[in-house]
């Protein structure tokens, strides 16, 4: 296993383009990193740099204590799994996972017993006599899977590895996937489009936006404390709505109605400022026909009337539009399209329990948990609002959690290697 490190890393193409622009990450030996973020945002590019696939323009890229920026792909001992399984149809699953065994010229007896190691960890063991084209999506997923850890590489890198599966499929393999690198306790670096994956696997997160980073931390750190509104639009689905709000003192007036922020330390971060955008998570509304009069005290009751209704059984969604100056309707508009989300237009989702009888086309009452709120810089889309001691607090906490889970990992190993002697 490895740490990786890359300080200042840059690529450009020849048009001068930098799809990657001035990345600076530290992946921990044992990791699991996340890079996420919308399509051509650069996380592929970055992935293919560590392995070696692409140039880097400028920058360090170190693999352990080596820089590697001029070291060959097949040197930097990286295996790579990638978004379209890139198996051998002619040869049969134990000829797939055993390919890069085949390349070392390690001895038949190894290569048995590697690839038998490797096939019962993924449960693959009834499947080695069969080609690819008799395996189901999972099963090559799998496959490919299994050829990256039969080399005991010193990382894992994964490039969208579930983008072709169904969604039953995905939520099945990223169970497996995170089990497998728990276990393992390989580095790994894995990329993907959607914050789903990325708040599900992730030790880490990294967000990036069109070549930069955009904040680093733990998937709890980037949903409660996101860096500015790329990241807080990104992360959480559905999306947090964001409402231009006139600033009155400590109270907001929204399109949805007026709310004190009840918070000093809130009032103080927006300053002189006249305008801001408010974010507020979906799920920071409820029916106010179903809190305690002592609750409500401590939030901002709003009469709206809901547009569009969808009872999921488990939660009720109700979507209420509303109005906005021109120039923060376009900023949201501009969101939107960087997002590839269509929620952040000028209207609010707001996620209610499931016993919610608000009903589409009637006026309702909503109560928003106020503590919760989230005041952005319309101009530099910075929250102004971010808590940097329960920042440093989450990222305490996710510290102490890996290092628990892999002692208790190293226990576990440890436990079974004595009972096979």
């Amino acid at each position: 296993m490895a740490a990786i490190t890359m300080k200042n890393i840059v690529k450009q193409y020849g048009d001068g383009f930098p799809a990657v622009n001035d990345v600076s990450l530290d992946v921990q030996d044992g990791e699991f990193m996340i890079l996420v973020g919308p399509s051509g945002c650069g996380k592929s590019t970055l992935l293919r740099m560590i392995v070696g696939l692409e140039d880097i323009t400028s920058g360090e890229m170190r693999i352990g204590d080596k820089v590697v920026n001029q070291v060959a792909p097949r040197e930097r001992n990286l295996s790579m799994v990638f978004q379209n399984y890139a198996l051998y149809p002619h040869l049969t699953v134990f000829e797939n996972i055993a390919f890069p065994l085949r390349l070392a010229k390690m001895s038949d007896d190894e290569v048995r017993r590697r690839v038998n190691e490797t096939s019962e960890l993924l449960e693959l063991n009834e499947h080695l006599e069969r080609k690819p084209a008799n395996l189901s999506g999972g099963q090559r997923q799998r496959v490919a899977m299994g050829r990256a850890i039969v080399r005991q590489a010193d990382a894992f890198l994964f490039d969208e590895p579930l983008s072709n599966l169904d969604a039953k499929l995905r939520g099945q393999m990223r169970t497996e996937i995170s089990r497998l690198q728990r276990r393992l306790g390989v580095t790994t670096v894995y990329v993907t489009h959607d914050q789903t994956e990325a708040m599900t696997l992730g030790d880490r997160v990294a967000v990036l936006k069109r070549g930069l980073l955009q904040q680093v931390g733990s998937p709890r750190e980037l949903y409660e404390q996101p860096a500015n509104l790329f990241v807080a639009g990104f992360i959480g689905s559905p999306s947090m709505n964001f409402l231009p709000a006139t600033v009155d003192g400590t109270f907001l007036d929204t399109p949805l109605g007026r709310f004190d922020m009840h918070d000093e330390r809130k009032a103080a971060a927006v300053g002189d400022r006249n305008v801001v955008l408010v974010g507020i998570r979906p799920e920071d509304f409820e029916d106010a026909s179903l809190v305690s009069e002592e609750k409500k005290a401590k939030g901002a009751v709003i009469r709206t009337t809901v547009d569009v209704t969808e009872w999921l059984g488990n939660e009720l969604y109700a979507y209420v539009p509303y109005e906005a100056p021109a120039e923060l309707a376009a900023k949201l508009r501009d969101l939107s399209q960087e997002l590839d989300s269509d929620q952040l237009r000028t209207q609010a989702v707001v996620a209610l329990d499931a016993a919610s009888m608000i009903e589409a086309g009637l006026e309702a009452e909503l109560w928003i948990n106020t503590d919760k709120i989230h005041i952005f810089d319309p101009a530099t889309g910075e929250n102004l609002t971010r808590d940097e001691e329960r920042v440093a607090e989450l990222g305490r906490r996710a510290t102490e959690v890996r290092e628990a889970q892999r002692r208790a990992q190293a226990t576990k190993a440890a436990a079974a290697e004595a009972g096979e002697e």
